[in-house]
């Protein structure tokens, strides 16, 4: 994916909920609100939902670019 078309996703994705998965086999899913040509990503009403059945709020958050292995919109 190119730059341009990896920026209009992140464009498009602004203000809608996102999936994350990083690096530690962690999930994250939140609202995206902002990003930086790193990857750096503004999260808010994150939560942690790598065990459904122990999901922990984590409120606003940053997540390191380096972090992340992917990044999809979440469906529904």
């Amino acid at each position: 994916m190119t730059n341009d078309m990896t920026t209009k996703m992140l464009q498009d994705s602004l203000d809608k909920t996102v999936l994350l998965r990083l690096k530690g086999n962690r999930s994250i899913r939140g609202i995206l609100k902002g990003h930086d040509v790193h990857m750096n990503i503004l999260l808010a009403d994150a939560e942690e939902i790598s065990n459904p059945e122990n999901i922990q709020k984590l409120g606003t958050i940053i997540i390191r670019g380096d972090n992340l292995i992917l990044l999809s919109p979440a469906s529904g």
